[in-house]
């Protein structure tokens, strides 16, 4: 008898279970991942009356395969650039959140009698908000082209790398125990280091990979490809001490700048989605009815908390970043659940041991809740705002008025604080890579050469060489280079007050630069007279060379900065400022009424108060079309207006569906008929022109046999004749009923 593996067997059930729960989710219109925690929980070792997974260990390694490609697939929608673009109002909104529900969660778990660990994990969950719940409630109420939507996805970007810093710091913490600040520190530092570093090696490296190999990358090749990119940088990420969904999250990110990123995200949606399938039925089997009844109060009050404290602290967030209170309490009441970074989170806590085993299920709960809620809370948002600014003192409203429009003109720099800013950029980012450099150098280039090479002495200065030779362009940038001319120069005609911190500066660039000269020889070689002497050595090559440098330099910056803006060049649209107005894109459906007029028929600035900026037809973009530009099918249109106007708008590129044509003319009315003609025919001696076919039955002459003669689309001349057999497409009762 043939023996199915354990695993398989749990594997069909999982599926099943989930697949069952997932139409019947959709059915009811409610977020699937529900339905998968609900499976879990059917299939799980609390629930006696259905098949149970038996196999629990094999089960949870598939689910941390779910957790990486979740997190790669969350990396393909974060985007690096799009962190720096979000700008202060989404960075200051998702920090003043992060901060008030990290103390709410934190201060409700002590209040209720909770371990300090527990309190700490609680924060941890209940601080960022669901990337997958909002963007579908966004996409089901039709609302993703207003103006908060934009406000709230840059939250939810500054949101994941929050909680990428969380995973790391909680780890931290359950490891040693105590508030450590040292260990704390030097987490957040080596975070940071290896951030900044994979993010320049990857853009450096990976889209020129792409780029090179475009023409071999068919489908199955790109979608193993992007597995493996994936899968090695989780390798890194766990050799360095960090957890796989950290690495799966960068490789994401990295990924998502290139201009394959759509092609990646839409080739690696099915993997994610069954891999985060098992993860969220996983999430369900650990979920014990028993502990949700005698939880049942802290749920509640978590829930509430939850509710209450991230409408509040992300309404505020948003009030003191310049938004208007409209836009404030739209993103406050979006923001309002948890999901999967807080499965993730509590996850933690219980692989680590330093959590109870009451809390997960507790999380699983409130985010279950808290899912049903937010699309009812997003619809409720505008009614609120109503509701608030009926009630609120008109001096309150006017003062939140003039702070937002306040807000929105401080744009200007001075020339120093754009000189610092681009010094600090230019040191933090050089020293990653010299730091990098060194330790390869020291650490794996010269054990490599001195016993596969060349041995002794020898083998050291080759490798002490080949890795200052590594160095030296980055060394020229960071010491020498011209950064920010025209700041610069302007600070320098001021001979007064600012030439002598000028030259401190440069005086410090140069003397960073050898100290990581000083520090990589003295990797190699413990005698501080030959590291003074190679020091100098080094300082004057740089000048000696550095027309050279500046050269090499130069190509490896414009290679980074190509591949960095390749995928914004080819999308590239345009900014607007931060008014009420704002960007969307809209399609134009086949069924539209605006298809084949001109813009100056349409009429929509005239009609709607909204601009068309752009239209982008396949690969041509027309940019500020003119009055006689007309839209076609799948058309995309970039329009500009407030959030009434654009969806008013919406509604004519949509297009309407005339309900009576539908159901007067079904889909699976349409058939291929064939009818023979003889001499009591309505049509018989009348041309197929003369005979009304198709406007009596919507029916297509494709085809006519007459005396064994066969006549493919014949003219509207033909006349029909005795027992002639024609072929129609057209409506299976109509037709008949018109030629029998």
């Amino acid at each position: 008898m043939i023996h199915l593996p354990v695993l398989i067997t749990d594997l069909g059930l999982i599926l099943a279970a989930a697949a069952i729960t997932t139409l019947l989710f959709k059915k009811i219109k409610q977020p699937i991942v529900l339905g998968y925690i609900l499976a879990g929980l059917l299939v799980g070792p609390h629930v006696d009356f259905l098949p149970t997974v038996t196999d629990n260990a094999s089960i949870h390694i598939w689910a941390e395969i779910g957790v990486i490609f979740l997190l790669f697939s969350l990396g393909l929608e974060f985007s690096f650039k799009k962190l720096v673009k979000v700008g202060g109002s989404a960075s200051i909104t998702a920090i003043v959140e992060v901060v008030f529900m990290l103390a709410i969660g934190f201060t409700a778990g002590k209040l209720m009698g909770w371990s300090t660990m527990d309190s700490i994990f609680l924060g941890g969950i209940l601080s960022v908000s669901s990337t997958t719940i909002i963007i579908r409630a966004f996409e089901e109420l039709g609302v993703k082209h207003k103006k908060f939507a934009g406000l709230v996805f840059g939250v939810l970007i500054v949101e994941d790398l929050v909680a990428i810093l969380l995973l790391v710091l909680l780890s931290t913490l359950a490891v040693s125990q105590q508030f450590a600040g040292a260990e704390m520190l030097t987490s957040i530092l080596k975070l940071c280091f290896f951030l900044i570093l994979w993010f320049i090696g990857g853009i450096f490296l990976i889209p020129t990979f792409l780029k090179a190999t475009r023409k071999l990358m068919n489908d199955e090749t790109m979608l193993v490809v992007s597995i493996a990119l994936c899968l090695i940088m989780v390798l890194l990420a766990v050799k360095v001490g960090f957890s796989p969904a950290l690495g799966a999250f960068i490789m994401g990110s990295i990924l998502a700048e290139t201009t394959q990123a759509e092609r990646i995200e839409h080739l690696t949606k099915s993997v994610k989605d069954l891999f985060a399938a098992i993860f969220f039925v996983s999430v369900g089997m650990l979920i014990e009815p028993r502990i949700l009844v005698e939880y049942i109060v802290p749920i509640l009050i978590i829930t509430l908390s939850t509710v209450l404290g991230k409408f509040l602290s992300s309404g505020l967030g948003a009030l003191v970043s310049g938004q208007p209170l409209k836009t404030s309490v739209q993103t406050g009441m979006s923001l309002a659940q948890i999901g999967e970074f807080s499965f993730i989170i509590a996850t933690l806590g219980l692989t680590l041991k330093v959590t109870s085993e009451f809390l997960y299920p507790i999380a699983v709960a409130v985010s279950a809740i808290t899912t049903f809620t937010t699309p009812y809370l997003i619809k409720a948002s505008e009614p609120l705002y109503v509701f608030l600014e009926r009630k609120l003192p008109n001096r309150w409203t006017e003062g939140i008025k003039r702070y937002s429009s306040s807000t929105a003109g401080i744009t200007t720099m001075s020339d120093w604080k754009i000189l610092l800013r681009s010094y600090t950029f230019n040191t933090i980012i050089h020293s990653v890579i010299l730091i990098a450099l060194v330790f390869l150098g020291s650490r794996f280039l010269q054990p490599f050469i001195t016993t596969s090479i060349i041995n002794g002495n020898y083998g050291i200065i080759i490798s002490l060489v080949l890795t200052l030779a590594a160095m030296t362009p980055f060394l020229w940038a960071l010491a020498i280079r011209r950064i920010e001319r025209k700041a610069y120069s302007h600070l320098w005609l001021n001979k007064k007050y600012t030439r002598g911190p000028l030259v401190a500066l440069e005086i410090l660039r140069v003397a960073i630069a050898i100290f990581f000269v000083g520090f990589l020889i003295y990797q190699f070689y413990s005698t501080w007279i030959s590291v003074v002497f190679a020091v100098a050595l080094i300082v004057c090559g740089m000048f000696i060379f550095s027309r050279k440098l500046q050269s090499f330099y130069n190509r490896l910056e414009s290679r980074f900065l190509r591949n960095l803006n390749a995928r914004e060049a080819q999308n590239a649209q345009p900014e607007i400022l931060p008014w009420d107005a704002h960007l969307a894109d809209l399609t134009v459906a086949p069924e539209s009424s605006l298809i084949g007029k001109t813009l100056a028929e349409l009429s929509v600035r005239e009609n709607y108060g909204v601009n068309i900026a752009l239209i982008e037809r396949g690969k041509i973009m027309i940019p500020t079309p003119g009055r006689d530009e007309r839209l076609y099918p799948n058309d995309k249109v970039m329009v500009i207006g407030t959030d009434e106007q654009l969806a008013a708008v919406k509604v004519l590129f949509e297009g309407m569906i005339d309900e009576n044509l539908e159901s007067s003319f079904p889909k699976e009315d349409m058939a291929l008929q064939k009818v023979v003609i003889n001499s009591s025919s309505p049509v018989y001696g009348q041309s197929i022109r003369t005979s009304g076919i198709r406007e009596s039955t919507q029916g297509l002459v494709v085809g006519i046999e007459r005396s064994g003669t066969r006549i493919l689309n014949p003219d509207s001349d033909f006349v029909f004749d005795n027992g002639d057999i024609v072929w129609i497409v057209g409506n299976n009762k109509k037709v008949p009923a018109l030629l029998a």
